[in-house]
């Protein structure tokens, strides 16, 4: 299989609790960035044994790929539904690390769209570096430097679709939201990117921040198109205080 299959296989061993596909992962060197999940496949093994018996659904909506590193966008129902994304770096054959940001399912929102509906397939191969640094310049001016008048610099005002089920399309929506805790500072605030992946027209941005003060993860899926962000999903999760960590690794 292919790096997109075997990460599809390896999340969809979670509602069976088969171990086979974890064989994708390295016995020796996997390092887990969930700091709940112990390090090393054997960890991981036993995560997704118990997970199963909670008889869960994981659907995978979308996968990319960008050199060494597999991202998907995928829905879970462990009992409620939640909604993710999953970063896996592989090194020659086996995945070496791993990097997840999952949150409760919510919506649809005020334009009717739901976390995770909307185009799944990457195209415009060609503009994968173009998108990735459009995203980054965005990521930095906008959500970072917080100059939020400069958001029609890079998203299309007329096609800019909202899947966060805070917000709803367009830019004036967008604005809103980002300045909605103005004069006391955002209700989410970026402090830091750590991490931009792009395959073709999508580009995923994992960003450290808060929300309402809880210091959270940020992960971030842009569509582009002729240049311009056209759509955006989201999930945003509290980062668990040291004390409850299990392995030192960090969540970025």
């Amino acid at each position: 299989m292919n790096r997109k299959d075997q990460i599809r296989a390896l999340l969809k061993s979670i509602e069976t609790g088969q171990t086979e596909a974890v064989a994708v992962v390295s016995t020796q060197t996997y390092i887990q960035h969930n700091p709940q999940t112990h390090d090393g496949s054997e960890g991981l093994a036993d995560l997704f044994k118990r997970l199963s018996e909670r008889s869960p659904r994981v659907n995978i909506v979308r996968a990319f790929e960008d050199g060494d590193f597999v991202f998907g966008h995928t829905e879970y129902d462990f009992g409620s539904p939640r909604v993710g994304f999953e970063i896996f770096r592989f090194e020659n054959d086996p995945v070496v690390e791993h990097w997840d940001n999952i949150q409760p399912r919510k919506g649809p929102n005020g334009s009717g769209h739901t976390m995770v509906d909307g185009p799944v397939d990457a195209v415009d191969h060609a503009l994968t570096e173009v998108n990735r640094e459009i995203v980054r310049a965005f990521v930095e001016t906008v959500l970072v430097g917080q100059r939020f008048e400069a958001i029609a610099d890079f998203a299309d005002a007329d096609l800019y679709t909202e899947h966060s089920p805070l917000s709803g399309d367009g830019l004036p929506a967008l604005s809103a939201f980002l300045m909605s805790g103005a004069g006391e500072g955002p209700v989410i605030r970026y402090d830091r990117n750590h991490r931009l992946l792009a395959e073709g027209n999508f580009v995923l941005s994992v960003n450290e921040g808060f929300r309402d003060d809880v210091h959270s993860a940020i992960h971030d899926l842009y569509r582009l198109a002729d240049g311009r962000i056209v759509e955006h999903w989201n999930t945003i999760e509290a980062i668990a205080p040291r004390s409850e960590w299990v392995n030192n690794n960090g969540k970025f």
